[in-house]
């Protein structure tokens, strides 16, 4: 048996020399695979659904976006403030998964500098970028390649600068001692007063009950619905109203819109800030974190009430652009897109191709890494 299976080998090496002797080509050879591409991962850590939902769907978009392989995403606990060590754990355990290069934290809660320093012992290339920070801006600073927060102060002018874009020749602004107690609140209400009065629009501070106080949050709803139509028939129609607290968003939106005021921008800007409730906008289970979805539904709604024109309100939420734009950046940088780990010029490209206009990044006192981010507004 040996033997036969010796002949029939020597046999089929003889006939395939015979014909490569004949100018016949051998067969081709198998192609070889390609390079596997570098194995990389971003990690995000996000709130839970149950503290800030357009957080924690801007993460799952961009897990669906670039795969799961690709993204990883975890939350800080609802609780941070007492469970830090849980979100030190969390970001850790990201962190160790092979090939993560970078991590994307927002809000960067109380617990992420400890996380950061955590995670850069073992692991100090990683590139962080932290969004909405809520310790001390000098040390996280020091913490993250990129730190991005909201221009509260640049407001005050932006705010009267829009609201005389929109048309208007007063503009109220609402509030209670409480919030003019704490210094950036107070600092951004004399910015939008200074700036009102420079481009000539009257500027009228109203005292609103404290949502805190003995009536609540009822009590400051119902003053902002009985005083609203107060104001425009006072003023006219052409009167922008502003209010500190997120409380009063709502019946400030219904009443601008049913009295013919202007609606400039919410305290918290975001399309949807109070503006789903205020004109009545179902939003089903599969359009939850569709921004573009839910700007054609308010752009309708405005509409049809006639108030085309006079309400607006930036075209992404705060911490979902801070998301999106920390993932794209992150990719760039991985990609060797970006000049270093901190590359403004390649980030206000990104937000702004985000946003679908122009953004403005300030640098914050004292640093090249902490950037104050200002959005045109989109005007339904």
């Amino acid at each position: 048996m040996l033997k036969r299976s010796l002949v029939v080998l020597m046999v089929m090496v003889l006939l395939a020399s015979l014909a490569a002797g004949c100018g016949k080509q051998a067969a081709p050879t198998p192609q070889q695979p390609e390079k596997p591409k570098e194995e990389w991962k971003i990690g995000i850590m996000s709130s839970t659904v149950t503290q800030n939902e357009e957080e924690f769907r801007k993460a799952a978009e961009m897990q669906q976006k670039y795969g799961a392989d690709r993204i990883l995403h975890t939350t800080y606990p609802d609780k941070f403030m007492q469970e830090q060590e849980t979100t030190i754990t969390n970001m850790l355990e990201m962190a160790s998964t092979p090939g993560v290069k970078a991590i994307v934290m927002v809000q960067a809660v109380p617990g992420a500098v400890a996380a950061v320093d955590k995670v850069r012992e073992l692991f100090p290339d990683i590139l962080f970028i932290l969004g909405s920070p809520q310790e001390d801006p000098n040390v996280i600073a020091k913490k993250g390649d990129i730190v991005l927060n909201t221009d509260d102060l640049g407001r005050g002018y932006q705010i009267a600068e829009h609201a005389k874009a929109m048309g208007a020749e007063t503009l109220v602004h609402y509030s209670f001692p409480r919030h003019m107690s704490i210094e950036f609140l107070a600092k951004r209400r004399a910015l939008m007063k200074e700036r009102a009065e420079q481009l000539g629009i009257r500027f009228v501070d109203e005292d609103a009950p404290d949502p805190t106080s003995d009536a609540g949050v009822p009590g400051t709803q119902q003053f902002i619905m009985e005083d609203v139509p107060r104001k425009i028939a006072q003023y006219g129609k052409n009167t922008a109203v502003f209010g500190t607290n997120c409380a009063m968003q709502e019946p400030l939106i219904r009443q601008a819109v049913a009295n013919g005021g202007i609606f400039p921008v919410q305290c918290c800007p975001s399309p949807y800030h109070a503006l789903p409730a205020a004109l009545a906008i179902s939003v089903p289970a599969d359009k939850k974190g569709n921004v573009p979805w839910m700007l054609e539904q308010i752009k309708e709604k405005v509409a049809q009430a006639g108030a085309t024109g006079r309400v607006a309100t930036w075209p992404v939420p705060v911490n979902m652009m801070f998301i999106e734009a920390g993932v794209e950046y992150a990719i760039a940088w991985i990609n060797g897109e970006t000049n270093g780990r901190n590359d403004k010029a390649k980030l206000k490209q990104i937000m702004e191709k985000i946003a679908g206009g122009a953004v403005n990044l300030t640098e914050y006192t004292g640093t090249d890494n902490y950037y104050l981010y200002l959005s045109d507004h989109y005007i339904f």
